[in-house]
């Protein structure tokens, strides 16, 4: 796709009027802010002494009539120069854990062990610019037991003299959907950089722009989750697919995931994610048009929660074992197959998936390590050859 890029660099204080007016927005997906108080400072003190602070990037997105510049790099970055403008940080939430996507893993983990959680805060700029345009407005509004005041050590002027860097990419056609798959790689290009996202938000960022593909990739399934003494844990649905995809392309449990170790998986996912929006053909996925002939795969979701609605325990799995028994051929039924699961005899099929359960969980190492591909595989291979059993063609 044709696109101008321009570059060049803005007054603090521009980037600041800039936000207070909406003339720039977050992508939905970004909900984060992720410093703590000492980054901002040392943001500061980096421009204050004119060191090289990485540049902002900006994109503009057409809709009709409407162009909405988005960024697309620099979040933090912006919104510590607020806060700075504003000498405001918002508190920390007494339960961080809490406000987390949180999405069942290989391992039963609620949060990633990497993640800086504790510098994790469900909040963004908006917050601010949804009760004043100016800082006058702001400082006589803002609710005082959200955030505390904090003096960064600069002068008003310093917001005027200081710059900061942009490139600014106008795409040169109003088509949304080219937008959209031009967009998704430029995100994709961005997280492999390097710039650290949240999983689910690095995940949205290659398809928050279409609608459609977030009921496709997260489909309300409020039911389908492990459920332990640490809170619950929702389905990674973008798992199943992933995985499911490969092996209808391959027909072969030994080949899934194949290349990728279980710390790479998230590439994995979003290598499937990146296939689905550019509706490109993948040398490790089968393809989704053929799957989902002009992207329709409404009714075969309605089989798949017919399904969940009748077998799944109301009370939620106890493990990623759990929900991998139920899921796996359930999904690959419904949605790959497009079968339906024959619910006369669903009491024996529910009998038959808890008994296979209660033989994995007989061995210790699977317990304790179900991440390790060679358990993952036989979950999948068994689920799938316990659902062909109880799969029926739709009349």
């Amino acid at each position: 796709m044709k696109r101008s890029i321009y570059y060049g660099e803005y007054t603090l204080i521009h980037w600041i009027e800039l936000i207070l007016k909406k003339n720039i927005r977050l992508p939905k997906y970004q909900r984060y802010f992720v410093w703590n108080r000492k980054k901002v400072s040392n943001l500061i003190d980096a421009l204050k002494n004119d060191q090289f602070v990485p540049p902002i990037t900006i994109g503009v997105f057409k809709v009709g009539d409407e162009s909405i510049n988005y960024i697309l790099d620099g979040q933090q970055r912006l919104t510590s120069i607020l806060l700075a403008y504003l000498k405001l940080f918002p508190k920390k939430p007494s339960e961080v854990k809490d406000i987390l996507m949180k999405i069942a893993d290989e391992n039963d983990d609620i949060i990633d062990d990497n993640s800086n959680i504790e510098d994790i805060i469900d909040w963004t700029f908006e917050k601010l610019t949804a009760i004043g345009k100016t800082r006058v407005d702001i400082q006589e509004r803002y609710n005082k037991d959200l955030y505390d005041e904090v003096d960064y050590g600069n002068s008003n002027s310093f917001f005027y003299n200081k710059y900061l860097g942009f490139s600014y990419i106008v795409p040169e056609v109003n088509d949304e959907k080219e937008q959209q798959k031009y967009y998704s790689s430029v995100f994709r290009n961005i997280n492999l950089q390097g710039v650290h996202l949240l999983a689910t938000e690095s995940r949205k960022s290659l398809y928050f722009l279409d609608k459609s593909l977030e009921n496709f990739f997260e489909p309300q399934l409020d039911k389908v989750k492990i459920v332990t003494s640490y809170g619950s844990t929702k389905i990674d649905f973008v798992r199943y697919l992933s995985l499911l995809s490969q092996y209808c392309k391959e027909n072969r449990a030994d080949k899934v995931s194949k290349g990728f170790s279980q710390k790479k998986l998230e590439e994995y996912y979003e290598e499937y994610i990146y296939s689905v929006v550019n509706e490109k053909n993948s040398d490790i996925f089968e393809s989704f048009e053929r799957i989902f002939p002009n992207r329709n795969f409404h009714n075969e979701f309605d089989k798949m929660r017919a399904a969940i609605d009748a077998i799944i325990p109301t009370t939620g799995f106890t493990s990623i074992i759990d929900m991998d028994i139920f899921m796996f051929g359930l999904i690959y039924q419904t949605v790959f197959v497009k079968h339906e699961i024959d619910l006369n005899r669903k009491e024996e099929l529910i009998q038959y998936l808890k008994s296979t359960i209660s033989i994995y969980k007989t061995d210790d190492k699977h317990k304790k390590t179900p991440s390790l591909l060679m358990f993952l595989r036989s979950r999948l291979s068994k689920s799938l050859e316990i659902y062909a059993n109880y799969a029926v063609t739709p009349l």
